[in-house]
C-alpha cells in the first residue's frame, strides 16, 4: 500500500463565475435598464396610438428607445459598479466625540 497513490477522480470546472451577466453587450444591470426602456417605450407606444394616433405613437417610441439606448450606454461606460464621485478636498476634524 505505500507504494501504490490513490487517485481522485477529475470532474470539470465552470471557470466563468466570476463574470458579470452579459446579453448582447449590455452587462448586469443593464439588461434590466433596457427591458424597461423596451417596455416603457412600447406602453407609451399604445398609450399615445390610443389618444394621438400612429404617426405620435411612432414618434414617442422613437424618442423613448433613443434616449433609453443613449442613457444606456453613456451609464455602461462609466462601469458597471459606477458610483458618484465628489469633486473637492473634505476635512474631518475629529472622527470621535469625548
Amino acid at each position: 500500500m505505500k507504494g501504490s497513490e490513490e487517485h481522485y477522480p477529475d470532474y470539470p470546472l465552470f471557470k466563468g463565475l466570476q463574470q458579470p451577466l452579459e446579453l448582447m453587450g449590455l452587462q448586469g444591470r443593464y439588461i434590466y435598464w433596457a427591458a424597461g426602456v423596451a417596455g416603457g417605450a412600447i406602453a407609451g407606444f399604445i398609450a399615445t396610438y390610443c389618444l394621438a394616433g400612429f404617426v405620435a405613437g411612432l414618434v414617442i417610441l422613437a424618442a423613448v428607445l433613443s434616449g433609453g439606448i443613449v442613457l444606456i450606454i453613456l451609464k455602461q461606460r462609466k462601469g458597471l459598479h459606477s458610483k458618484k464621485v465628489k469633486q473637492g478636498v473634505y476635512v474631518y476634524a475629529s472622527s470621535r466625540q469625548i
